[in-house]
């Protein structure tokens, strides 16, 4: 709008000006080209003016410019910003109480999330972390969910246990604790909390609900504790796998017993429609209800929320309800805005003080599942060192940076908007508030007025706005009059309105360029003097099912990779057999070559052409690997995925993902070429090379050709590293991995 309209000058010239011209004074808000907040003042004529202006002819060419200026912006305001409905009007008391905020959040895990994160270079990797977890900076979120890793796939990976068989204790692997660490460096006031997806096969004989998995716990906390000074405030029982009333009895006694009796307990985190059945038992059951202190679900906002019933009872027996995993896949800008919903419906509908939204950084490969959506920021490419980072983050920016745990949420002070969206009102312990409104689908602008009273403070109120355009732009501040102030809302925008201070839009300069994976590409695993150091992980490998770990070699010095999983795991999803993926998958013909070393009655494979590593639940790739036996037996194949395609599977996501791709082609293994070997045995090293060259696959094993075939599904992907399944797991040793182009 022309300086002329704006509100500083607005009194000087429309009052005079409508009294001489005789025009009616009309009024709205729109937004300057900085995004800010304008008020704006047009004029109306009336009969009679033109005479009116022609009886003063000196006044005529200023008059005659004037107006044409005031009519055009009337005209164009009344256009682009159509005119808002009746006023909508919030009265926010501060002394009306109301429900503790436990905080908003992201869970990290839940399918080795953070894989490719560990290996990325100084500053890029602390400048991700201070996105996601520092305070009033990026994201700033209150709430870190992690995966306490129990070496099975999770959903894209599998993540490497503390305690991998009963007699085994390791505080050192896996990059969780790190996560941790660095997160609660940068916001000391960041609650933590966590739950097993998998666990150890050893645990309860198979049966996870046992004391083995509680004390599996305590033994984990013991190691947050001693080794890295960090507490959990929370803990579940198992990530959605139903209900065990005696479980979480045990549980809270061992947990009482070792000295975490301030951890509290939710339960039971389910997705399913029937997740709050449990409540009624807490009602009837003194012991249960004694031991769970939070009713925990999945997806209130994405699947059902909790019923009018549900939160009569938890309030009945003063049980906070926790949205522990909601699920926001979206693209660009509306991935942002449905996270800000998200938050708000769950509290709205369901009653639910802390909501984690699963995953926050997506340091995986592109073909791993959910690689993309939902994350706030993309760490695909840690050789390289680039980054983007996605609208989602400034989503949770509009919480994030405008609230802390503790605060309350006001009664009285959230609902939906009567245009379309909704708002969700937070006081401090003191008497600052702040005010996160979403307009998602709105079908014109609104204004809401908003009265304050009951000792909230009268100071500034900062405005921040997002829309598809810009996100998380300042706007013009607010100055509340006698205990009110009005603003208007545009559809399909995110706002924060907050007497707090000191929020900002954290960016950084100079982001490295995507770059593709080195090519060709060694690794002799010699370089890792210290494993421990690194959680014994290799640089850019990615363990899809069981765990991979730098070892020291046999019968020659220096290190080696080796699967160290000795029978399968409690796994969350169904597992094919342990491998660990790298590299590209637009590469096409090449060859990948390693030495393994097999123990007796066990396989290892070398795999190409990977371009698929399930899809959230089970872990059945798609592509190409050449297997060796300690018996000589060695085979060529192609694995084509899940065998039953179309079967509903997995939570609510995974079962539409399924019906909406409709696969009709033939799953599972398809054996190309198969040779018994001799010279092959036990306790020694063998070379596996595999060949690419167009649909010609060829197998190569001690440097001799072993198998030639020619297949025409797959014409690109990664390389992998596979160990033979079974009731009990192959653990060979890699060496010496090689890839590179044809000679």
């Amino acid at each position: 709008m022309p300086a002329l309209l704006s509100h500083a000058n607005r009194d000087e010239w429309f009052h005079p000006l409508s009294a001489w011209l005789h025009c009616r004074f009309h009024g709205g808000q729109t937004s300057d080209s900085d995004g800010h907040l304008v008020e704006f003042r047009y004029l109306q004529p009336i009969e009679g003016l033109r005479e009116r202006m022609l009886q003063h002819r000196k006044m005529k060419p200023f008059l005659v410019s004037l107006l044409t200026l005031l009519l055009v912006a009337g005209q164009s305001a009344q256009t682009a910003n159509s005119p808002p409905s009746k006023i909508q009007v919030v009265e926010l008391r501060g002394d009306a109480g109301g429900k503790r905020f436990d905080g908003i959040g992201i869970v990290n895990g839940g399918g080795a999330t953070s894989v490719l994160l560990k290996d990325y270079p100084e500053p890029q990797r602390s400048q991700i972390l201070d996105l996601v977890f520092k305070p009033k900076f990026g994201a700033s979120v209150s709430a870190l969910f992690v995966e306490i890793p129990g070496d099975g796939n999770s959903t894209q990976g599998s993540m490497p246990s503390h305690r991998r068989t009963r007699d085994d204790l390791n505080y050192h692997r896996g990059y969780t604790w790190w996560i941790l660490r660095e997160a609660k460096q940068r916001n000391p006031n960041l609650t933590l909390d966590g739950t097993a997806w998998s666990a150890p096969g050893w645990i309860g004989n198979g049966e996870f609900w046992s004391q083995d998995t509680a004390n599996y716990y305590v033994k984990w906390l013991e190691g947050l504790r001693k080794v890295y000074g960090l507490e959990f405030d929370a803990i579940g029982c198992r990530n959605e796998r139903g209900v065990n009333l005696e479980f979480v009895k045990l549980l809270r006694t061992t947990l009482d017993a070792n000295g975490f009796n301030k951890v509290k307990i939710h339960a039971f985190d389910n997705w399913q429609d029937d997740k709050f059945d449990f409540v009624s038992s807490l009602l009837n059951d003194e012991k249960v209800r004694e031991a769970v202190d939070i009713i925990g679900a999945h997806i209130l906002y994405s699947k059902t929320p909790a019923s009018k019933e549900v939160q009569r009872m938890a309030a009945q027996i003063n049980k906070p309800i926790w949205n522990t995993e909601e699920h926001v896949y979206k693209k660009g800008f509306d991935c942002a805005i449905s996270i800000v919903e998200a938050f708000n419906e769950s509290f709205i509908r369901s009653g639910a003080t802390k909501i984690v939204n699963w995953y926050d950084i997506a340091g995986v490969y592109p073909i791993e599942p959910y690689s993309e959506d939902p994350a706030m920021v993309l760490a695909h490419s840690p050789w390289s060192g680039h980054y983007k980072v996605r609208e989602a983050l400034w989503g949770y920016a509009h919480y994030g940076q405008f609230t802390e745990v503790g605060w309350q949420y006001l009664n009285g002070g959230s609902g939906d908007l009567k245009e379309g969206g909704t708002f969700v009102t937070l006081k401090s312990n003191g008497n600052d508030y702040s005010i996160i409104i979403e307009t998602k689908e709105a079908k014109a602008p609104q204004q809401v007025s908003f009265r304050i009273s009951g000792g909230l403070s009268s100071n500034v109120i900062s405005v921040w706005r997002s829309n598809m355009r810009d996100q998380f732009i300042r706007q013009a501040a607010i100055k509340p009059a006698n205990g009110e102030f009005t603003v208007r809302l545009e559809p399909d925008s995110i706002y924060s309105l907050s007497t707090t201070t000191g929020q900002q839009k954290g960016s950084f300069n100079n982001i490295p360029a995507a770059k593709p994976f080195p090519f060709p590409y060694s690794e002799n695993f010699d370089q890792y003097s210290s494993p421990k150091d690194r959680g014994y992980l290799p640089r850019y490998t990615a363990d899809i099912a069981e765990v991979f770990e730098i070892a020291d070699c046999p019968n020659k010095t220096g290190r080696c990779l080796r699967q160290v999983i000795p029978v399968p795991p409690l796994s969350w999803a169904p597992e094919w057999m342990p491998y660990t993926i790298l590299g590209d998958d637009a590469w096409q013909n090449y060859e990948v070559s390693t030495d393994v070393y097999l123990n007796a009655g066990e396989s290892a494979a070398v795999m190409g052409r990977i371009n698929h590593v399930g899809t959230g639940w089970g872990s059945i790739p798609k592509g190409y690997f050449l297997q060796l036996g300690d018996d000589g037996e060695c085979k060529l194949v192609v694995v084509r995925g899940e065998k039953k395609k179309n079967e509903p599977v997995g939570d609510a996501e995974q079962q539409a993902l399924i019906k909406a791709r409709k696969d009709d082609s033939e799953g599972g293994e398809k054996i190309l070429g198969t040779v018994r070997l001799n010279n092959i045995g036990p306790n020694r090293w063998h070379n596996l090379k595999l060949r690419f060259d167009g649909t010609t696959i060829t197998g190569f094993v001690n440097g001799k050709l072993a198998l030639t075939v020619t297949d025409h599904l797959y014409s690109r992907g990664m390389t992998g590293l596979m160990a033979g399944g079974g009731k009990k797991l192959s653990m060979p040793y890699f060496d010496n991995l090689l890839i590179r182009g044809l000679r």
